[in-house]
């Protein structure tokens, strides 16, 4: 061990420039090698599965039946159209989720005797919501509330309670995240903040909750990725939106291209958004390694 003046040992030396250079070179070549290696295997494969299925003796009835191509350009404006409406009641249903979905977790999280009938009843409703499936409340909530009403209450019809029924069901899930983010951060952040005189409120609000909701922030991408494909369980009361208009021209083109165009455009939107989960996913894990780029 090499020792400076003051007798302190000292740190093995620095690599030098030529060194890192050589060291960088090598990276990129490996990186390289792995790129081509991996898309050379991914063509090898697909050229093999598209081999194997083209060969099957059924393969022209379902190419006919599932991918024709005249049915599938006939049919492409329509469903993107209604697929439109998938796009807004996502983009209505998903703030609300958050909203709803935080305000039930720190229901869920509050550690007042005084409010345990509300700790009680958001436990209650998390357990109910989440052992029942997201189509069974489709219909009891879209029919069963849409009846009680009346067509001539302000309160909306079909589309508007199937909306309501995505953000009742979603927002149990969402809260259990939220939830375990709250419970994740140490007792000593709370501990810190009561200590320099920040109330209960505060010390959620200004120390808490800013760090949960960075926690969570991949989880509930994967939970919106699943809530862009079950949008389409709100045709079940009626609304027109892509995988009911693909249902319409199916049942009149005796054909099932629709399905597979309207199964494209959700592909088209869930795919980005799982990268992009992964992308998070992958920042969180770095920054909780402490080999984030800063």
């Amino acid at each position: 061990m090499t020792r400076t003046d003051d007798g302190a040992g000292a740190d093995a030396p620095a690599p030098s420039a030529p060194e890192r250079t050589r060291r960088q070179q090598y990276e990129r070549r490996q990186l390289v090698r792995s790129i081509v290696t991996a898309a050379l295997s991914t063509i090898a494969f697909a050229a093999l599965l598209v081999f194997v299925v083209s060969r099957q003796e059924r393969w022209p009835d379902v190419r006919d039946a599932f991918f024709d191509g005249g049915v599938f350009g006939d049919s492409f404006r329509p469903i993107l159209e209604a697929f439109w409406l998938d796009v807004r009641i996502f983009l209505v249903c998903a703030p609300c989720i958050l909203v709803f979905g935080l305000l039930v977790s720190l229901a869920r999280s509050t550690r007042s005797p005084v409010l345990f009938p509300v700790r009680a009843l958001a436990t209650v409703y998390v357990d109910l919501t989440r052992g029942v499936p997201v189509i069974l409340w489709i219909n009891l909530i879209g029919f069963g509330v849409v009846a009680l009403l009346s067509s001539r209450s302000f309160f909306g019809g079909y589309l508007f309670w199937g909306g309501v029924t995505l953000v009742w069901t979603y927002s149990a899930y969402v809260s259990e995240v939220f939830r375990a983010g709250i419970e994740s951060i140490h007792e000593s952040q709370r501990a810190g903040a009561r200590s320099l005189g920040l109330s209960t409120w505060q010390t959620n609000r200004h120390v808490v909750i800013p760090q949960a909701v960075r926690r969570v922030v991949p989880p509930l991408m994967n939970d919106f990725v699943s809530l862009q494909k079950d949008v389409a369980l709100v045709s079940l009361l009626g609304p027109v939106e892509a995988l009911r208009r693909a249902d319409v021209i199916q049942d009149r083109t005796f054909n099932f291209t629709p399905f597979v165009v309207a199964a494209l455009m959700f592909v088209s939107v869930s795919i980005p958004l799982t990268r992009l989960a992964d992308h998070l996913m992958a920042k969180e894990r770095r920054r909780m390694s402490g080999t984030a780029v800063r």
